[in-house]
């Protein structure tokens, strides 16, 4: 049976945002969690066996106006775990995960961090689904109707779901009789950036945050374009100095082979494409790239079975892939093997399905395409001379017309930083920002828009240098190595200060 990652999951990938210099011009970028499609996310849901119990809240569609429709409500789901719970009347913490691009359900599971630390803690563990994805889906749940057009994905932003968030919490706090329990945030990705920005904008509500892999600094005029992607490059190439040649040089090889004749017959042989599939240059193109920018994303020290199942050190397994075969000119073999690492690590693929690089865009309206068409414009994608990807300038404009074309709206490129900050945030945040950890690992490509330098005594940045996308959320193993385990306990240690000194603010 052939594996199918629809190109639906692919093409506007936060990353795949990198689906820049072959195909459309357009980049829309994505967070790891927002490849895994709904269909895939339900599967690796397992049944809760008391893991969470699932509620409803009656959400309002719009915080911010008092036009009629704003009075509109919708069922917005969160999970809650109070296994270990203290209980109210000891005042014991509430842990909120602010949800993010995907299936709350499915992101419960893959944060064992808070489950762990709940006993330390005598912690309430609640998970928040963010408004427009899983089943908090306004306009009476139909995902056809709240993706219509920008009439109705107009309420999808930001500000909208920390408000929701916000919401949500001093209800439950008031349901539960836990007015004086202290609130710390977490979040992982986009999620992470929810969280640092919720710290930052209901200080009365949240006492702290936690924000893992969140790159608050990955907008326009802060970064450089070509950072993501100068990430991703240096992490293959530290692996294999031929792995980054090897890859580095197939881009063109893959196109000259494409057009000569029988070149496509020839390709799809060689990638081990199902017969049935119509395969293009740039559709192989864009699934090989996905497969090492995801790679590199996720390249956890044990194995994981996050977005898809992987060995420990994915990276350099990709590396070896391609390093073993060292005689001839074996180019398409060598990136077979490295992208079998990705897409059938299980063995168990006889053939491969992968899309064309002119699918129709309504597949992706609504969801990340939205908020990366409004507010979420991250420059990346752009590629130098020395990078692992075909040199390439990201273009702001080419979102801008592909965001007009397909809704009819035109991105708000610096409305974020209005909003939250992120311009000299060392000598703005240390005025009046406190009690945030920023996790990054520098082996994730986001950690170029992250917060790597601590800002105060009270705004920590935490940086591994073997870490990935926000790993120390992830449970714990007896492999993880010992670098994994002390971030971990500074986090642990730090958030022990935060309540602590909430304990003693009471008295």
């Amino acid at each position: 049976m052939a594996i199918f990652f629809h190109y639906k999951t692919i093409l506007f990938s936060l990353f795949c945002l990198l689906c820049f210099a072959f195909t459309s011009p357009h980049i829309i970028p994505k967070f790891p969690s927002s490849i895994v499609s709904p269909e895939l996310q339900q599967l690796s849901i397992s049944s809760q066996n008391g893991f969470y119990r699932t509620k409803f809240f009656t959400q309002i569609l719009d915080h911010f106006n008092y036009n009629p429709q704003s009075y509109d409500t919708f069922q917005q789901r969160y999970l809650i775990n109070d296994t270990y719970w203290g209980g109210a009347k000891k005042k014991a913490p509430i842990f909120v995960y602010m949800g993010s691009e995907a299936d709350i359900e499915w992101i419960t599971q893959n944060t064992g961090f808070m489950f762990e630390k709940a006993p330390y803690f005598n912690a309430l563990l609640v998970f928040i689904e963010h408004r427009y994805y899983g089943k908090s889906i306004p306009f009476g749940g139909n995902d056809e109707v709240a993706n219509r057009n920008s009439s109705t994905l107009g309420y999808m932003s930001s500000t909208q779901a920390l408000a929701d968030y916000a919401t949500l919490i001093i209800d439950l706090k008031n349901n539960l009789s836990a007015i004086d329990s202290p609130i710390v945030v977490f979040g992982g990705s986009y999620g992470g950036m929810l969280a640092a920005w919720f710290r930052l904008k209901y200080p009365h509500i949240a006492i702290g945050a936690l924000a893992s892999s969140a790159p608050i600094l990955q907008f326009l005029d802060l970064v450089s374009p070509y950072k993501f992607t100068n990430i991703v490059t240096q992490d293959y190439k530290s692996e294999s100095e031929n792995c980054y040649k090897v890859i580095k040089g197939s881009w063109k090889l893959i196109e000259d082979t494409a057009n000569t004749p029988g070149g496509i017959e020839q390709l799809r042989k060689s990638f081990r494409i199902c017969k049935n599939n119509t395969i293009s240059a740039g559709g192989l193109k864009n699934w090989l790239r996905s497969a090492f920018l995801y790679t590199a994303m996720t390249d956890y020290p044990t194995p994981t079975n996050f977005i898809t199942p992987l060995p420990a050190y994915p990276v350099k397994k990709m590396c070896e892939a391609i390093d073993s075969i060292s005689t001839g000119n074996e180019t398409f073999t060598k990136l077979y093997g490295a992208a079998n690492v990705f897409y059938n690590y299980s063995g168990t693929v006889p053939c491969f399905h992968i899309g064309s690089d002119s699918e129709d865009s309504s597949l992706y309206r609504g969801g990340w395409d939205w908020q990366a068409c409004t507010e979420m414009i991250l420059p990346l994608g752009g590629n130098n001379e020395e990078s692992i990807f075909p040199a390439h300038k990201w273009n702001l404009e080419d979102t801008i017309s592909y965001c007009k074309n397909e809704y009819d709206i035109v991105p708000r490129p610096h409305w974020i930083i209005a909003e939250f900050g992120g311009k000299d945030i060392g000598r703005v945040l240390k005025r009046f920002g406190s009690n945030i950890i920023f996790f990054n690992g520098l082996r994730d490509p986001w950690s170029g828009g992250g917060v790597l330098k601590n800002i105060s005594k009270t705004l920590i940045a935490i940086v591994a240098k073997e870490g990935a996308h926000h790993i120390d959320l992830r449970f714990s193993t007896k492999e993880d190595p010992e670098w994994l385990n002390d971030v971990r306990k500074q986090e642990v240690k730090i958030i022990a200060t935060w309540i602590s000194q909430y304990y003693q603010d009471l008295l």
